[in-house]
């Protein structure tokens, strides 16, 4: 897996966003070490369409979104947003690149100002760049609101502790769609919420994006939850690239062995099929302090040989659309093999 290349890249006027060998780096205290979050991820996203990045909780997936709103700034690479490089951006150039590009935070309740009233919350962007008058700016509020499920003329002057987390979330994306953004990212929107509540929130930004003619990039760990919603999935762990290709493509045919585990892990609606009888990848992930040298899943990987620690698999087709950075892939129809780092669990006595 976890590979650098920009062989996936798509050239096209229709491109919003190109992010080019991306590398956020933090400094470990006062020891000289650095956390290696992202290291040469490159991605890109077309007028309106849905990118999916997926991975496992530390791959790096919410600090790539982050940094694309240079939040915080990136260490190296370029971010390439409607033709203009955001890492050369900044003050009050930066501030009005932002109003086109917009983020859901991962904990909807957190993300809103307690002590604010709905509305303000909503407004505040189209106050602070004085988009409209005092009447048009009220219009606007009231059609995002309505937009997204919430009762303007009951809702508008509540606070966020009156509400339940899923209307937080709505309330998050009617204020991130307020001042008519190009691309939003969604980072991790409904990890938070009851799975009822879950596919309520898909089907609104899913009617957003149409509504409004949005580009989104949608963060999330569970493989399930992405296909629904991406035209384009990204496969990342320990700050790299593993896979690329579309959902179908992914799921049909994976040809990464860290994504075949991830598609294993997804629970099966099926009494007879028991989870301990399921393949899982053992092993602990790595430090990103100190990363594996070449392949950085080859520690956990089942197909691991010693040309994997000495040499970075860079990326590369192996079907048309299809990408994966991995030096033994697998093939058509092959599983996942157990041993090493697959395992099957021992069921307790």
């Amino acid at each position: 897996m976890a590979g650098s290349g920009t062989a996936h890249l798509r050239d096209g006027d229709d491109t919003l966003l190109r992010v080019e060998e991306l590398v956020v780096e933090f400094p470990v205290g006062h020891t000289g070490l650095k956390v290696h979050a992202v290291s040469n991820v490159s991605i890109d996203v077309k007028r309106g369409e849905t990118l999916g990045l997926v991975g496992e909780s530390g791959c790096g997936k919410s600090t790539t979104g982050k940094a694309i709103m240079q939040l915080p700034k990136p260490t190296s690479g370029k971010v390439i947003f409607d033709g203009r490089d955001v890492t050369a951006l900044s003050g009050e150039e930066l501030r009005k690149t932002r109003t086109e590009m917009k983020m859901i935070f991962q904990d909807p309740i957190s993300s809103l100002n307690p002590r604010r009233k709905v509305e303000d919350i909503i407004g505040e962007g189209l106050r602070i760049w004085k988009i409209g008058t005092d009447a048009e700016r009220a219009e606007k509020i009231d059609e995002v609101m309505a937009a997204v499920g919430l009762d303007p003329a009951l809702q508008r002057g509540r606070r966020p502790y009156q509400f339940s987390g899923g209307q937080c979330q709505r309330i998050s994306i009617a204020r991130a769609v307020v001042t008519d953004p190009k691309l939003i990212i969604c980072d991790e929107p409904v990890s938070a919420l009851d799975v009822s509540v879950q596919a309520q929130i898909l089907n609104l930004l899913e009617d957003m994006k149409a509504r409004y003619g949005i580009t989104l990039i949608f963060i999330a760990h569970d493989l399930a939850v992405v296909k629904n919603v991406s035209d384009r999935i990204v496969v990342m762990y320990l700050g790299k690239i593993c896979e690329v290709g579309t959902p179908d493509d992914l799921y049909k045919h994976p040809a990464h062995p860290y994504t075949a585990a991830l598609l294993a892990a997804i629970p099966v609606p099926d009494p007879d099929v028991k989870p301990s009888e399921r393949l899982h990848l053992g092993g602990e992930i790595p430090s990103p302090v100190a990363p594996p040298s070449g392949c950085r899943f080859r520690t956990r990987c089942p197909k691991a040989q010693e040309r994997c620690a000495a040499e970075e698999p860079v990326v590369r087709e192996v079907a048309p659309g299809h990408y994966i950075a991995c030096h033994f892939p697998l093939g058509p129809g092959e599983s996942l093999p157990s041993g090493n780092g697959a395992q099957r669990p021992v069921a307790a006595h």
